[in-house]
């Protein structure tokens, strides 16, 4: 997966026609490029809030839109490191109902505490990232399909431990930290995912791990000749996203009290179309943590426009598909421009 940095401004000299001192004029195309999907955020507010304003602009709804999409916004982070270092983990979601589902199971039915449930489940998002780890760089399977397979398996373990059945009644302990405790109105989700945010930002701008993964997304074999340690990069992006959908897991099962066996499937497409749209917005051409937060906040604040003025429910699932074709498509078409600017 090919990614350039892109720069924020260009400059061009300007002839003088009376022998002055050459200007400079600044062109505003690539900063536009790099807002482009903060504007359309506000753009989509600002209309929804025409459309129903006694509604859609009130407190209670920014709040609720906030504190709920945590899950989705940790998901979409966690995918995002593969997908520099040119991998897909399609196993993500089931990974997230996997860790919820193992808290559940373990809290409720088996009377662990809380805390020794939470290790179990993050124990076995890591044994998910190892597995997928060793499909895609021991045996050389494709990581769209090896996490495909990956994902179906630990979709049928989820609905084997569970019976196929919903199981609640989780510690409460789990809730408070979750949605029960709110700081301006926002439960504590939102801000657990703010902060994984901030962190993600910090590694990939100004870690080497950050870069590597940025060298080894561009060209493995180039990365390979200059001494990285291509396969153990790839085998720690795959792992790393295994622990966030681990993460994600929980905050899940503290926002239902319990899990579901499949209502984590959900999230895919959502996470992935934030990931791809995210790439669009503040470093075009790259995968990033604030354009996945905004990525996330677009989708959400039109879905529930949507839903305000009464769209069927499937319109929801019509608008993260499209969304996803349109990332996707924007995604690559930024990285093609960035690179032949680059080469310019």
């Amino acid at each position: 997966m090919s990614v350039t940095l892109n720069t924020a401004t260009e400059t061009t000299d300007l002839p003088d026609p009376v022998g002055e001192t050459p200007r400079r004029r600044i062109t505003i195309g690539p900063s536009l490029e790099k807002y482009a999907l903060v504007i359309a955020l506000v753009a989509v507010v600002v209309v929804f809030s025409l459309l129903r304003p006694e509604v859609y602009p009130t407190a209670s709804n920014l709040q609720n839109v906030l504190g709920s999409q945590a899950v989705l916004l940790i998901l979409a982070l966690g995918l995002i490191v593969p997908l520099t270092a040119g991998e897909f983990d399609l196993s993500s979601v089931s990974t997230m109902s996997l860790s919820a589902m193992t808290i559940a199971v373990l809290n409720v039915q088996h009377d662990w505490s809380l805390l020794s449930s939470i290790a179990i489940a993050l124990l076995a998002a890591l044994l998910v990232g190892l597995i997928n780890a060793v499909l895609v760089v021991r045996l050389h399977i494709d990581s769209f399909i090896a996490t495909l397979g990956s994902g179906t398996v630990v979709l049928g373990v989820v609905q084997w431990i569970s019976n196929s059945t919903s199981v609640t009644g989780i510690d409460s302990a789990l809730v408070d930290a979750t949605i029960g405790t709110r700081i301006l109105g926002v439960s504590l989700q939102f801000y657990y995912a703010l902060a994984l945010v901030v962190i993600m930002a910090l590694v990939f701008a100004y870690t080497p791990i950050g870069r590597r993964l940025l060298f080894v997304g561009r060209g493995p074999q180039v990365a390979r000749l200059s001494g990285l340690h291509v396969d153990r990069i790839r085998s720690g992006a795959l792992v790393t996203s295994a622990l966030v959908a681990g993460l994600a897991g929980i905050v899940y099962a503290g926002m239902l009290g319990g899990a579901d066996p499949s209502s984590g499937q959900s999230f895919m497409l959502p996470a992935f179309a934030a990931a791809f749209l995210g790439a669009t917005a503040i470093i075009p051409g790259r995968f990033n943590a604030f354009g996945t937060l905004i990525a996330v906040y677009f989708l959400v604040a039109g879905v529930v426009g949507l839903q305000m003025l009464g769209a069927a429910s499937f319109v929801q699932q019509l608008f993260y598909g499209g969304a996803l074709i349109v990332a996707v498509a924007l995604s690559g078409a930024v990285r093609r421009r960035t690179a032949s600017r680059s080469a310019a």
